[in-house]
């Protein structure tokens, strides 16, 4: 706990089972309460890996959801256990566990009620490994990204989140996308109703367990994240009323 906040720290599992012990021992349990793993139909031995680790909140989709939809899951379980704060670390080991502490004490102090940890500043992503394309591509995408929600994010793609619980439960998460785009419709949806974001700078390694997607899904992604975008500042100029914004 952190000033009497309860700290969940949730695993969106997917093939994981070669990088979770390393994820998970790094976590730092000085502050963190609780740990829930939700694994996403994982055609390896991940589960068996969780429950080897002692993981107590492990739950098992019996067909793949998606990205999304494993978030969901993860969001769901930690408000039930009563999380005040909330931190998405994906357990390939691509993003530090020890950023954990720090993300948490933004939130629990009231400074941000979201935290990123971003591989832009400082230039993480590409001495981790990033491959010049994907760097390319998301400097463009934030960009537009920026232009249009009137924001000054220095990148809408990491894993890494962190969300107080009154965010979590003033958003409708549970009605967005079950792909790769819920990460960027989840954040309009926070920027929509009048949240703040802040970010902290956060290395990263690219290597072969490390999860990513291929080149074909990077750019439905990326037009995903433009339409997200379109679409909030559609809504905020009152022509559209996209559900997943304004319910």
């Amino acid at each position: 706990m952190i000033n009497g906040k309860k700290v969940v720290v949730v695993l969106p599992a997917y093939n994981a089972s070669l990088t979770l012990e390393k994820t998970y021992k790094e976590i730092p349990f000085d502050i963190v309460d609780e740990v829930v793993l939700t694994d996403d139909n994982s055609k390896d031995n991940t589960v068996e890996v969780a429950k080897e680790l002692g993981i107590k909140h492990i739950m098992q989709h019996e067909v793949n959801k998606g990205y999304g939809g494993n978030q969901k899951t993860c969001y769901n379980k930690a408000l039930e256990l009563g999380a005040d704060i909330v931190i998405m670390l994906h357990p390939d080991y691509q993003y530090t566990p020890m950023l954990i502490q720090s993300m948490s004490h933004v939130i629990a102090n009231g400074l941000y009620p979201v935290m990123l940890g971003s591989r832009i500043l400082g230039m993480g992503a590409l001495r981790g490994g990033m491959p010049w394309y994907k760097y390319v591509a998301n400097r463009i995408l934030t960009l537009t990204q920026n232009i249009l929600l009137h924001q000054k994010l220095s990148e809408y793609h990491t894993g890494y989140r962190a969300f107080s619980k009154e965010v979590l439960e003033s958003i409708n998460y549970n009605s967005i996308s079950d792909d790769f785009v819920f990460d960027n419709q989840m954040l309009g949806q926070i920027f929509y109703k009048g949240f703040e974001i802040g970010e902290i700078t956060c290395p990263t390694k690219y290597f072969e367990e490390a999860s990513s997607i291929n080149f074909k899904r990077s750019a439905i992604y990326g037009l995903g994240c433009i339409k997200v975008s379109v679409e909030y500042r559609l809504a905020k100029w009152g022509i559209i009323k996209p559900k997943y914004l304004v319910d």
